[in-house]
């Protein structure tokens, strides 16, 4: 009698209806995990629904962009959500979709406009497929780990305290300084050293967390060491206590 052998599910092809249809199904059939990697994050208000659906069921979900910065309706709507992480990989121009059980490769981005007005092409690719499967996942893993997490949980600071603190001396903000205590440049004035080497002070005191170049995050422990974060005319800014030790 011949040996049977299991039948293998063909990779489907994908016009824009059906990529926006199968991206649908790929999200709300992941049961373990689920792996949006987009150079642009801009979700349309399905996808989020969808989304705030995994997080409530505490699926492990991974949106890895690339191409600019987290808008303030995309950074506002992460913060809502405790099981949704997100990365940033430089370079990123891949768009592929996967959960533990299908793959979506396609031309999609998860940008809004894309989804009404571009005309697009993909292929969904089952885990029954094999070997195609495998090296989607393979190749997201890696992307994931070349990929810089960023911590949405935490208070995302800019680094302007220079400009702030160059406003006060000039008279621009005195009188209506509503805070006490120390911008970093102030706080490095004060240590005699300069500005950028007191932001690395405070990031190896583990007070706050530097993410790219003009980034900054206020820690937990810089928190519970008296660091505020407040909003002037240059944006947001770290106050430091003017006790602080470096």
């Amino acid at each position: 009698m011949p040996k049977q052998t299991q039948d293998k599910t063909m990779p489907k092809f994908l016009n824009t209806s059906a990529t926006t249809y199968y991206l649908e199904e790929l999200i709300k059939n992941s049961r373990e995990r689920l792996w949006l990697i987009s150079p642009y994050l801009k979700l349309n208000e399905r996808i989020k629904e969808l989304l705030e659906d995994k997080d409530r069921l505490k699926i492990d979900v991974r949106l890895v962009y690339g191409k600019s910065e987290l808008q303030p309706a995309e950074v506002n709507w992460l913060k809502k959500l405790h099981y949704i992480r997100t990365s940033y990989c430089h370079n990123l121009h891949a768009k592929c979709y996967i959960s533990e059980s299908a793959c979506i490769i396609t031309s999609l981005n998860l940008y809004e406009f894309s989804q009404v007005n571009n005309n697009e092409m993909g292929v969904y690719i089952e885990r029954d497929d094999g070997t195609l499967y495998q090296d989607a996942y393979a190749e997201a893993q890696r992307i994931i780990r070349i990929s810089d997490e960023v911590k949405i949980s935490l208070d995302v600071v800019e680094k302007n305290e220079k400009a702030e603190a160059e406003a006060e001396e000039s008279g621009d903000e005195k009188s209506d300084k509503k805070y006490s205590g120390l911008t970093t440049a102030q706080l490095a004035e004060k240590h005699g050293i300069s500005t950028p080497a007191c932001n690395q002070k405070l990031c190896d005191l583990g007070l706050q967390e530097q993410k790219d170049k003009n980034l900054y995050y206020l820690t937990d422990k810089g928190k519970e060491a008296g660091g505020v974060l407040r909003k002037g005319k240059f944006g947001w800014f770290i106050v430091w206590p003017e006790d602080l030790t470096l």
